[in-house]
């Protein structure tokens, strides 16, 4: 196999899905209508709702539905072989993925900006509302104990990384003054802003920069608390602090502006990997198997002699493949950021497709790009075993960074800059995911408590108790089934996301196999994947020898598993009777 093979089945899946597939049912099932005023225009509010030119957007929603699902998640895929992981993310994109992401916009714009607890209230049972929203502050919860370990405890605790990071935030927040304040041109505004972060960035290589972020961060072998060291609490807390203005300024004075300049910084390291592999077009190692085994153990598929910490098995191929993989083909993330954030900026029902649908596919063009990062931008170099020991030293995100830098260095990128820009892209994949998570916890529990306890309508303190809770997962939680955790919960969200849909078009009398057969499989999926991950979990624990942090770390785990499948199952009871009720009416109205 040729990874410029590769990289045309992707396109070639972009071409068929968004060309065809798509614009099919949105021309034919969803008919938007271009006159038609959306919540953004009805309702403008300067905060939430806000109308948003359509690349704007679009930069906005790849950049806050991007993380590290497409990226972390087929390497650490890549355990099970590189086919498997190929073809879900371009299957499970083509017939689940874009339908998902655009339907929640749309859902969200036909129903007024809504937010998925009032549209579950309406369109399957009172007590659904509380469920789903409980459900949801959970799953988010999850999001942020396993992008908190990777951004708190591997990318921010590298000196190169920081200043890079810190140059885009300070760059997004000028964007968002040039743009919404200043009214510039959004082209000068664009070049200006991405130039002065790429020269943020390669001011953080330097060595006294470096030495200065060393300095702060402390020795590794301080250790401040249970196994947590003092540069990995250190990073942990300012992730925290920054995502603590993320989730309580106005979407165009922060997360807005920020998520664009990002989008650029990705986009560039995108067009530069791509492009490099284009010109390398390498064969994939003949020791990179297509296919290792159904438990996914890379020891059964390499010699793991000399390799510490030694990863073993994570689990059948199902159903943990297609939650370990947690964005690139699928995620319930995007379900929020579409109904809840981005319905609420559409100028235009129009734009939806180009948005949601659009942002989905170059997102599964991001994960095919991160799988090649594995298979030849390690393993051209230092083989399947050289991918089997980063992944056993826990460095997923790195096996990104170094394959990136490869590709990079193919078109006169030296790997000096093209490793540090490799882990900054990282940071910002997921940093600028974590904000919006936190946002969208402390308005959920607004949502769910604040009639009972006024408190949490306040938004500095909903805030800081999503982050003293994020805070307990991130610094006790077991990385590996954190993230196994946290997918199964991902895709258990996609999957309500399309219920909720599907019993929309229902209620419309509207075709909705299109939403309602990607439902099922994931329903199923999910739930099979979260029991596994709740048994593996509290086992290790009655097992007994595991510290004290990774014994509460394993407990909040389970329990969290288990509340969540014990919620879908209610859930999909409650909608089952609903869209039977919807058949009838629609079979009466047709009589």
């Amino acid at each position: 196999m040729n990874a410029v093979l590769t990289l045309i089945l992707g396109f070639v899946g972009i071409a068929v899905g968004y060309g065809f597939y798509a614009k099919t049912i949105n021309q034919k099932v969803i008919q938007p209508d271009p006159n038609k005023a959306t919540p953004a225009r009805m309702y403008m509010d300067g905060v939430d709702f806000t109308p948003a030119n359509r690349n704007v957007l679009f930069g906005y929603q790849f950049k806050s539905i991007a993380a590290l699902g497409p990226i972390v998640g087929p390497i650490v895929a890549v355990r099970w072989g590189w086919l498997p992981a190929l073809l879900w993310v371009i299957f499970g994109t083509f017939f689940i993925g874009w339908v998902q992401d655009y339907s929640s916009i749309i859902l969200g714009v036909r129903e007024e900006g809504q937010s998925f607890g009032a549209l579950s209230y309406r369109f399957v049972s009172p007590r659904a509302r509380t469920l789903l929203l409980t459900f949801i502050y959970f799953y988010l919860l999850l999001i942020m104990g396993a992008f908190g370990k990777i951004v708190g405890y591997d990318l921010m605790t590298n000196p190169a990384v920081p200043l890079g990071v810190f140059a885009v935030i300070g760059i997004g927040l000028l964007a968002g003054q040039m743009t919404y304040k200043w009214k510039m041109d959004i082209i000068l505004t664009s070049v200006i802003t991405v130039v002065l972060a790429l020269v943020g960035i390669w001011l953080g290589t330097l060595e006294p920069v470096k030495n200065f972020f060393s300095a702060i961060s402390g020795s590794s072998d301080q250790v401040v608390f249970g196994s947590v060291t003092r540069p990995q609490f250190l990073w942990s807390l300012i992730v925290l602090i920054i995502c603590y203005f993320g989730a309580v300024l106005p979407i165009w004075r922060w997360a807005q502006p920020i998520n664009y300049v990002a989008f650029w910084i990705v986009f560039l390291g995108i067009l530069a990997g791509t492009i490099g592999l284009f010109v390398w077009h390498p064969t994939f190692p003949a020791d990179f198997p297509a296919f290792t085994n159904w438990s996914g153990d890379l020891c059964a598929a390499t010699d793991c002699s000399g390799i510490e910490k030694i990863p073993g098995a994570i689990g059948p191929l199902w159903p943990l493949l297609f939650v370990t993989i947690a964005c690139g083909a699928i995620s319930g993330w995007h379900s929020l950021v579409s109904s809840s954030g981005t319905a609420r900026q559409l100028e235009k029902e129009t734009d939806a497709l180009f948005v949601g649908g659009g942002a989905m596919f170059l997102e599964m063009f991001v994960a095919v790009l991160s799988l090649l990062a594995a298979v030849v931008g390690v393993g051209v170099s230092k083989g399947f075993a050289g991918y089997v020991g980063l992944v056993a030293a826990g460095k997923n995100a790195g096996v990104f960074a170094v394959g990136l830098s490869e590709m990079m260095a193919r078109v006169g990128v030296p790997t000096s800059f093209g490793l540090p820009y490799g882990s900054v892209f990282l940071t910002l994949m997921a940093l600028t995911i974590m904000y919006l998570v936190v946002r969208f916890m402390r308005v959920a529990s607004a949502e769910f408590l604040g009639d009972s306890i006024p408190l949490f309508k306040n938004t500095t303190f909903g805030t800081i108790v999503a982050l003293l809770l994020s805070a307990l997962v991130i610094w006790t939680g077991f990385w590996v089934r954190i993230w196994v955790l946290f997918g199964g919960a991902n895709q258990l969200m996609a999957s309500l996301a399309l219920l909720l849909v599907t019993l929309w078009l229902a209620s419309k009398g509207k075709n909705y196999l299109w939403t309602l057969i990607p439902f099922l499989f994931m329903y199923v999926t999910t739930i099979a994947a979260l029991l596994l991950t709740a048994y593996k979990v509290l086992s290790a624990v009655v097992a007994g020898g595991l510290p004290v942090d990774k014994v509460v770390g394993n407990v909040l785990a389970g329990a969290i598993a288990i509340y969540l499948v014990i919620a879908a199952l209610i859930l999909g009871w409650d909608a089952l009777k609903a869209f039977q009720r919807f058949r009838a009416e629609t079979a009466k109205a047709e009589a």
